[in-house]
């Protein structure tokens, strides 16, 4: 077995079975692996922001990571926009891009690049595999790292001799860490806010999980109860909507518009959300858009 099949084996068995792909001559042996082993549902993108957007909206509505193949340092670099979007989304995905074989980098070939240094700006988790033999390993990892709350990019750099010299040993599935919870202090003093100011200048802001169907039904709740108020983060990854659903407010884009809409917040709830800012910094406005005095409660964190 050589490391591209073990790769394509133990990707399939940490549950990864969508892979979306631009690849290239370095990738070829991947790309055969693909193909002989069953399993893997292989979809081409013609560019590489496609496919690293693809997987990013995989992420978003499957709950579950894809991966993607990118061809080495220069493809990477094309699919860096995508790959921003997926870290602010908080999206998990398998990042694997091929490189130079180990023993060709250093004659300087025309694709050769700073892969690993590209790829930090967008992953929390970055490997080379060097060594057929770790190639499973590493991709377990990679696995892991993607599925870890809230979600993560875990870029995987693949040199070709790594994906076809023998010796690939297939990996199993590492345990995904358990999804941190609320802290319940931080749930006892929120809920003394509400009680103590019967939601007058309360808002709870919601962001990530907090804009799934049964978390709103709860926000719902919470505000009919206590007359808070309820608003989304102004950019969101996934928030259910249609008929039945809250008519959920976000966060205005112009500044004017969005320190309006918390110019009466007295008591700011960030529920999976962050600190609402400015898109961008302009001349005599404020970078936060809450009211200077307001006090912030973190009742939870994004992951």
């Amino acid at each position: 077995m050589n490391g591209a099949e073990s790769l394509v084996n133990t990707l399939l068995k940490g549950g990864v079975d969508v892979c979306f792909s631009n690849p290239g001559t370095s990738e070829m042996h991947f790309v055969a692996a693909l193909d002989r082993i069953p399993g893997m549902r292989c979809i081409l993108g013609l560019q590489e922001n496609v496919v690293t957007g693809a997987a990013d909206g995989y992420w978003r509505m499957a709950d579950k990571p894809a991966c993607t193949l990118l061809h080495c340092g220069p493809g990477l670099a094309n699919g860096l926009a995508g790959l921003h979007d997926a870290r602010r989304a908080r999206s998990g995905i398998v990042n694997i891009v091929g490189d130079q074989a180990v023993y060709h980098r250093p004659f300087d070939a025309p694709l050769t690049a700073d892969t690993e240094g590209w790829a930090r700006g967008v992953s929390a988790w970055v490997r080379t595999s060097t060594r057929s033999e770790d190639v499973g390993a590493d991709a377990a990892g990679a696995i892991q790292a993607a599925r870890t709350a809230p979600g993560q990019v875990a870029t995987l750099i693949l040199p070709s001799d790594s994906s076809w010299n023998e010796g690939g040993v297939v990996a199993a599935a590492l345990p995904v860490p358990a999804v941190p919870q609320a802290d319940p202090h931080q749930v006892k003093g929120v809920a003394r806010i509400l009680r103590e100011s019967r939601g007058k200048g309360v808002m709870l802001l919601l962001g990530g999980m907090a804009l799934r169907e049964g978390a709103q039904i709860q926000a719902n709740r919470i505000a009919a109860a206590t007359g808070c108020r309820l608003l989304a983060e102004g950019s969101n990854a996934r928030t259910a909507r249609g008929q039945g659903r809250l008519p959920l407010d976000r966060v205005p884009y112009v500044v004017d518009q969005a320190l309006a809409a918390l110019a009466d917040v007295r008591h700011l709830v960030l529920v999976n959300a962050k600190e609402p800012i400015g898109f961008f910094g302009y001349p005599g406005k404020p970078s936060r858009l809450q009211p200077a005095d307001a006090a912030l409660h973190v009742l939870a964190r994004l992951e």
